[in-house]
């Protein structure tokens, strides 16, 4: 799988950090403030929108008086402490990233999050000196599955796309890093569980965690 890379790209939620479980619980917590129940197909509707996009979806489909810029900069409060103190690095991490470094591989970030986020993980995590770009949905035109985010993290890498492998936990993501014309490695995450044999079926490679791909 590492042979030929010149980059690695990583999602972030789920793929990079085990914080998908955190937006489910923000996502409840946010609409029963308006006493709205968490339809049980949001996730399916969202997944891949950048946060911007998110938003936008909320404000046009529930009774929300905050405007979208409001509705974000208080999804960005309630993630902050989650974020700082309850979502811990995926397994193996740490170790990869060293070796990834170690190789001389480049080091990028593709997330839907926003701007404030990331930068906080990449604080928390001591991520900071390990990745060269960082892009967010807000840099982008177009969110998952399209393309758009993993050219533009190539792009400021200045890599080719072919020489990038792409590590995403959902299916949105990755069909962007294949639509970039990427390699990707789909990544086990219980919050896809019920999509693990689609994202097989879609990635080049599959990992449980990343334990040893340096070995």
């Amino acid at each position: 799988m590492m042979h030929d890379i010149d980059a690695v790209i990583f999602d972030m939620d789920g793929s990079l950090v085990d914080s998908m479980w955190m937006w489910r619980a923000i996502d409840i917590e946010y609409l029963g403030r308006y006493g709205i129940a968490l339809p049980e197909d949001l996730q399916t509707k969202i997944e891949g929108m950048s946060f911007g996009e998110t938003a936008r979806y909320f404000k046009e489909h529930f009774p929300i008086p905050e405007s979208q810029e409001e509705i974000m900069e208080e999804w960005n409060r309630m993630a902050w402490d989650k974020y700082m103190y309850e979502v811990p690095l995926k397994k193996g991490i740490p170790e990869f990233l060293a070796g990834c470094r170690d190789s001389g591989i480049k080091l990028g970030i593709a997330t839907s999050n926003s701007r404030v986020l990331v930068e906080n993980v990449a604080g928390v995590h001591n991520l900071r000196d390990y990745f060269s770009c960082i892009m967010t949905g807000t840099d982008v035109e177009r969110g998952k599955p399209s393309p758009d985010i993993y050219l533009a993290v190539a792009e400021g890498l200045g890599v080719s796309p072919e020489r990038c492998l792409v590590f995403e936990d959902i299916t949105a993501g990755i069909l962007a890093g294949k639509n970039a014309g990427m390699r990707v490695c789909a990544v086990e995450d219980d919050y896809s569980a019920q999509f693990r044999e689609l994202k097989k079926e879609l990635a080049d490679y599959y990992i449980e965690d990343y334990t040893g791909l340096f070995v």
